[in-house]
């Protein structure tokens, strides 16, 4: 391959904007949750009066957007964050003594275990009993090649997004399935099935959250739980500059001879961007899931107004899951899991 041509290839930032041009890298809108062709209102406003929702990362992004949103739908909100007290945790509790919202900011440290159960135990205190939601939000970015990607890298990212959501939806599922009901939702992405070269272990970790929460929802039919898993296509949130903060260092640590290996890769392991689609999609299309039937909710929420090419990947994972296992005893899990709209 001519040196021109390789390096336009490699050029991750053009590469993400020129599939997101094609419809490749994006996917479908928040209607998603009630038709595959994205064609319900985004203005739709759902009530979500009696819902308690908890959210991990809300400092900013999906997770601070959708705070105030749940809240203005009628939703009782614990907002959590870590390193609390900090400026984003009193812009938030601001907005909520202004705007009348009912959002309690909650210090939760998805890395630690201790912080997960004492933030979860206090949200449902609160509340009166089991969480109605839980919305795994919180998560890390970092670029580079997966060479570059050391394993001190490996494990943060591992440890922030899957173990983080495993210590959150462990925490809060005792009282969900005492109750016979609840809601979680796991963010994921659109790199949690297709995936774009100079991306490191971010998709990784996306596709360990598809695979581990799509099993935990089949094992939860029988306590009246559902699992959503939302993939979102490229929005300018502050994943990626927040990202940066990582892969900088790392960068630094991975010597010269791994990098002159990789230089286009390398020119652009920083991240930038993420797209021009409005942020507020994700949130809108959780809380229309949200207030979907219970039983009746997607397994799987595409959300960007561009194209959804995971799709494919998406019905032929279904297909095969039930192939495999629809006439065993697990059949009816899955069959359930898989006949909602999705």
């Amino acid at each position: 391959m001519p040196q021109s041509i390789r390096t336009t290839a490699l050029n991750r930032r053009q590469l993400l904007g020129a599939t997101a041009a094609a419809g490749v890298a994006l996917s479908a809108g928040p209607a998603a949750a009630a038709a595959d062709d994205g064609s319900s209102d985004l203005t739709d406003k759902p009530d979500l009066t009696g819902k308690s929702v908890l959210i991990t990362g809300c400092s900013s992004g999906f997770g601070n957007i959708g705070a105030k949103l749940y809240a203005e739908l009628g939703a009782k909100v614990f907002a959590t964050m870590r390193n609390l007290p900090r400026a984003e945790g009193e812009a938030l509790a601001k907005v909520a003594k202004d705007d009348g919202l009912d959002i309690t900011i909650i210090e939760l440290d998805v890395l630690s275990e201790e912080s997960v159960n004492k933030a979860v135990a206090e949200a449902e205190r609160l509340n009166g009993g089991a969480l109605d939601v839980v919305i795994n939000n919180a998560g890390i970015g970092t670029g580079a090649p997966v060479e570059l990607q050391d394993i001190e890298t490996m494990q943060l990212l591992f440890d922030t997004n899957v173990m983080g959501y495993q210590r959150v939806a462990r925490a809060a599922l005792p009282k969900m399935r005492a109750r016979k009901s609840g809601l979680i939702v796991n963010i994921s992405s659109q790199l949690g099935r297709v995936m774009v070269p100079g991306m490191g272990f971010y998709s990784s970790t996306k596709f360990a959250v598809e695979s581990m929460s799509e099993q935990l929802a089949y094992e939860l039919v029988p306590h009246g739980v559902d699992v959503t898993i939302v993939q979102p296509g490229g929005f300018p949130t502050k994943i990626w500059e927040n990202g940066n903060i990582y892969t900088a260092p790392m960068l630094e640590r991975a010597g010269d001879e791994r990098k002159a290996a990789y230089p286009a890769l390398v020119a652009n392991a920083l991240p930038n961007g993420g797209g021009t689609a409005d942020p507020i999609d994700v949130p809108r299309g959780i809380a229309l899931t949200i207030a979907m039937a219970p039983g009746k909710r997607p397994l799987r929420l595409p959300v960007h107004p561009g194209p959804k090419p995971q799709q494919g990947i998406n019905h032929v994972s279904a297909q095969t899951q039930i192939a495999m296992l629809g006439n065993s005893p697990y059949g009816p899990w899955v069959k359930d899991v898989h006949g909602r709209t999705d």
